[in-house]
């Protein structure tokens, strides 16, 4: 870590400093690099006086945005994660911005050329100077193919790599440093969190990856003429460059441009809204990020998705529990979405299972009441996905993504019309998907798969318990059991053997007893102890005593 340190000394500074302007130095204080960087105390100080006035979400925001493209990038990354960022943090995160300025043409130039081995004119007829747009990662210019096409080219920044990997370098050794020494950390697990941002991150920045994503979403909708997913031209694309069609129309976010057009918003919502179910719930790959900037409207109320670097999987499994999920919302049943959450086997086996049916009762009773017309789907998942989390719950990346997506399409289709009920639309979805779960090819696919699995199983169970014998023959098999409800059976278990011992010696005692007696009468003597005690009626007293004893636990434990 020294060495990392000393190789991006000037970026720990940067980073270190943001923290401690920003209101966050307590924590660069206990992780030991205030004194390490030489970061002036009244920057510590300062920091915390300037910015009371704000809350801690704007003032992640604000340091997000001041560290530049990685930090904007894994912050609205973290914006789907609803299970492990507080919702006020989550309100700051969505307005994350890209305060990025427009790089030359002449770096456009050398990175197309570079990239496309070839010169900018012999690969396009035209090519505008200025861009359309600018983000962190890169800018898009529009251009014509020598072939006639009007495309919209997405070049990469330069030297972006190398800044977000030294970023998320130093974000990684912070993590693991943190979780050395603060307690919550560990707790929260941030280092796994910063590791699975960045590995969204670095699919972002490859470009090839965005267009295989467009690709697998347009074969969704090639017999759907109502959606649109623009062209790849992959002879002009690269990991750094991507090259697709240029989609002329009005983004759903210019509503008064709409209007004017005279598209019909309540049809174009409830478009946005039908392809959005169809990728998630029957073909379990969607578009990550549907805000309405990233959805085009085109004559003929076509809707057109466009910048897909942000996608989410879903499994044929995951989408059936998806589907029993939406049913048991919609009927505001707490067992079922109990039950569904079980089945999707994120579940820890130390779950409070009482708890976690109050909570969801709990949550269930805040929704009893709305109209189903008005019930917010995403609001409710990111809830439960917060229930989740107090209870350890695992949630997978995908599904935090699913959420995020149903909250940005709500945000998008309020916009559009407000009468629109995402949960309306989704229904018909989730009965298709449970009506094709009982179909009986279906049916006997699950049934065959299960048969191979349990096959395979038997078929090394004798293996298994050979493996299992000779352990055991060996010596080396240890078992320890840890039950708390086995005490009371355990002390019951003891009294029982105290009673039995009892009982032996009465019965020990008795036949002795009887043995003496007999013997006295055989040799017609009386069985007096040293010619002073009578030892058969002391014996009898004594086994008398003990009879009753016995008798009395007995009755007292009021079981016979």
């Amino acid at each position: 870590m020294i060495k990392k340190k000393i190789r991006h000394i000037q970026r720990y500074r940067d980073i270190v400093y943001a923290f401690t302007k920003y209101g966050f130095g307590f924590v660069m204080k206990e992780l030991g690099l205030l004194d390490l960087l030489s970061v002036p105390k009244r920057v510590f100080v300062e920091g915390n006086i300037s910015l009371n006035s704000r809350t801690t979400g704007e003032r992640i925001r604000l340091f997000l945005e001041d560290l530049g493209p990685t930090f904007v990038k894994i912050g609205q990354i973290a914006s789907t994660r609803p299970d492990i960022i507080p919702d006020d943090i989550l309100q700051e995160l969505v307005k994350l911005q890209d305060q990025v300025s427009i790089f030359s043409f002449d770096e456009v130039k050398r990175i197309l050329e570079q990239e496309l081995a070839d010169s900018l004119e012999n690969s396009f007829a035209e090519f505008c100077e200025t861009p359309l747009a600018a983000a962190s990662i890169g800018q898009v210019h529009s251009a014509v193919l020598l072939t006639g096409e009007r495309v919209a080219v997405k070049i990469q920044r330069p030297n972006i790599i190398s800044v977000i990997e030294t970023d998320l370098e130093i974000l990684q050794d912070l993590a693991r440093l943190a979780e050395s020494r603060i307690d919550w950390v560990e707790r929260y697990q941030i280092r796994t969190i910063v590791e699975e941002l960045s590995r969204s991150l670095r699919e972002e920045l490859d470009y090839e990856n965005e267009g295989r994503n467009a690709e697998k979403i347009d074969k969704q909708f090639r017999n759907d003429s109502k959606v649109h997913i623009p062209k790849v031209y992959w002879e002009y694309t690269t990991k750094k460059v991507l090259t697709m069609e240029f989609i002329d129309g009005v983004k759903l976010n210019e509503i008064d441009m709409l209007d004017q057009v005279g598209y019909d918003t309540k049809v174009l919502g409830e478009k946005v809204v039908n392809a959005l179910f169809h990728q998630i719930l029957i073909d379990g790959f969607f578009h990550g990020d549907p805000h309405p900037g990233n959805i085009v409207a085109l004559p003929g109320q076509v809707i057109a998705f466009m910048d897909f670097g942000m996608v989410g999987r879903i499994t044929s499994e995951m989408r059936s529990h998806i589907a029993s999920f939406v049913i048991a919302l919609m009927r505001k049943n707490t067992a079922e979405v109990v039950r569904t959450i079980i089945s999707m086997g994120l579940v820890p086996d130390d779950v409070e299972l009482k708890q976690l049916h109050a909570d969801v009762d709990k949550l269930r009773e805040k929704y009893i009441d709305v109209p189903f017309s008005q019930m917010s789907v995403g609001t409710a998942v990111n809830e439960l996905f917060s229930v989740a989390y107090r209870h350890k719950i695992q949630i997978p990346t995908d599904l935090t993504i699913l959420g995020k997506t149903l909250l940005t399409l709500e945000g998008t289709v309020e916009k559009l019309n407000h009468e629109i009920s995402i949960l309306a639309v989704a229904e018909p979805f989730g009965r298709q998907l449970l009506m094709e779960r009982f179909k009986p090819k279906n049916v006997a696919e699950f049934a065959w798969s299960n048969f191979t699995e349990y096959g395979d199983i038997l078929q090394e169970f004798p293996k298994t318990i050979k493996e299992f014998t000779s352990v055991m023959k060996k010596g080396k098999m240890q078992i320890e059991i840890t039950t708390p409800e086995m005490d009371p059976v355990l002390k019951k278990l003891n009294r029982i053997s105290n009673r039995l011992s009892f009982s032996i010696v009465l019965l020990a005692f008795s036949i002795i007893l009887v043995g003496i007696i007999i013997g006295a009468s055989l040799s017609g003597q009386t069985s007096i102890l040293f010619s002073k005690i009578p030892l058969i009626e002391i014996g009898s007293g004594i086994a008398a005593t003990m009879f009753l004893l016995l008798l009395y636990s007995i009755f007292k434990s009021g079981r016979f």
